[in-house]
């Protein structure tokens, strides 16, 4: 999935106006039937179906069944409508991590492998519910209350690592990269299949004459030497990345307090 837009390539003012401020302009008689929520959820749920670029002002209008014209009262573009939709998803994330209390709850004690571990695995399933994320350039993020209370919370719960305020954000960037990799290979799988109608079963069958000479010709004894489960389906290969990336984490933290876990 290539890159297609830019989050903040709008008036990053009225995005910044609408994430944080009062949201809808005020308009005279009855309240009107279109909101700025309405229209967000329509976009994101429309984005999740058919892809971001299925997402424009009249295509929304259609879905919500008001003119055109009238969304514009509540956004000014598409650009700026890409913003509030990155940080709804951003936001959907509910899981109390380290030191975060719920309603009826005292603080959880901070832990911040778990907060490192919870992360990780709220942000993979993110991209598997919003695939259309991985076609934002977001290097630079308008930040509104969804991305702004991720980052809080994050932050609440690595508190423990003893880092400097760089360092906390490097493990936060480093978390992200990781699994943004890992989710755009899982999201590639799955759109390769629905564009070429070949499954992998039938690609790597259509590869096996071949292959299976190549393997026993003696060119490459390391690689026919693997076993068969080298590439199999059952290997858990996001968590077994996920916990080195800790296991890395704790030697750091262990130099800098003492202790690990």
């Amino acid at each position: 999935m290539a890159t297609t837009e830019s989050s903040g390539s709008g008036d990053v003012s009225r995005s910044m106006e609408l994430l944080w401020g009062t949201g809808e302009r005020a308009t005279r008689g009855p309240k009107p039937g279109l909101t700025l929520d309405r229209i967000v959820t329509a976009a994101v749920e429309l984005a999740d179906a058919e892809g971001l670029s299925a997402v424009s002002m009249r295509r929304l209008s259609t879905e919500l069944g008001a003119g055109t014209m009238s969304l514009y009262r509540h956004v000014p573009g598409r650009a700026e409508l890409v913003d509030l939709m990155l940080d709804r998803v951003q936001g959907e994330s509910g899981t109390p991590t380290a030191g975060t209390p719920t309603a009826d709850a005292a603080p959880v004690p901070h832990n911040w492998r778990k907060t490192v571990e919870t992360a990780a695995r709220e942000e993979l399933a993110l991209y598997q519910a919003h695939p259309w994320l991985l076609s934002v350039n977001q290097t630079r993020p308008v930040l509104g209350p969804g991305a702004i209370g991720g980052m809080e919370t994050m932050l609440a719960g690595l508190k423990d690592m003893g880092l400097s305020d760089p360092e906390l954000i490097s493990v936060m960037i480093m978390v992200s990269g990781y699994v943004s990799g890992v989710a755009r290979t899982q999201v590639h799988a799955v759109e390769v299949q629905q564009v070429t109608g070949i499954s992998d079963d039938e690609f790597w069958k259509a590869q096996e004459p071949v292959l299976s000479a190549v393997m026993t010709s003696g060119r490459y004894p390391l690689m026919a030497a693997l076993s068969v489960e080298a590439f199999g389906p059952d290997f858990d290969h996001f968590e077994f990345g996920l916990q080195r990336l800790l296991d890395g984490l704790e030697v750091l933290v262990t130099q800098r307090t003492g202790g690990g876990r």
